[in-house]
């Protein structure tokens, strides 16, 4: 989906590289995966504490925001990163 990238800003491009690298990282913040999602056109449902969902078409992400640190764990970057493909967005 170039269309979806190249609306992308730069932090949120640089986000979907670090997603897609090998090794997977542990040190993306979270936050930075969330506003990327948004960008790529999924919607964000709160749901109770700190679990979230992310949809887009009829695929779902389902995910708890990690305290008290900010970084995403690396399951979950996997997770994501496996949501993304399903939706057809890679860098």
């Amino acid at each position: 989906m170039p269309s979806i990238i190249a609306s992308m800003n730069s932090k949120q491009r640089k986000t979907l590289e670090a997603i897609f690298s090998k090794p997977t990282l542990a040190t993306i913040v979270f936050s930075d995966i969330e506003r990327l999602l948004i960008a790529c056109g999924a919607t964000l449902t709160e749901r109770e504490g700190s679990r979230i969902k992310f949809g887009a078409d009829t695929h779902e992400w389902h995910a708890h925001r990690p305290h008290p640190g900010k970084e995403a764990k690396k399951y979950q970057i996997e997770g994501v990163r496996e949501f993304l493909e399903r939706i057809g967005v890679k860098p």
